[in-house]
């Protein structure tokens, strides 16, 4: 398996040894969770497109948009590295 080419950061310790990365926890649930709740957003969307109920189409089409957009904005977050939040 190829090593990581990813030159921008290089993983640190700490002086008790934990690995300190650009990543806080609410960053990583906010991307696990919005992946998770797209796989059901695009079932609701089939189904609506499947059962020919426009408006639930739309409502998922309009929260799978949001829920991109928030795990985008996580993804920014993390890659900046200055985060509020203790990680």
């Amino acid at each position: 398996m190829p090593e990581n080419t990813n030159d921008d950061w290089e993983e640190s310790r700490d002086e008790r040894s934990h690995a300190m990365v650009p990543a806080t926890p609410r960053d990583v649930a906010h991307i696990m969770v919005g992946s998770f709740i797209l796989v059901f957003l695009f079932a609701f969307a089939v189904l609506g497109l499947v059962a020919r109920a426009p408006v639930m189409t739309g409502i998922a089409v309009v929260a799978a948009i949001a829920v991109v957009i928030d795990i985008v904005l996580a993804i920014r977050r993390q890659r900046r590295g200055r985060s509020e939040e203790a990680g």
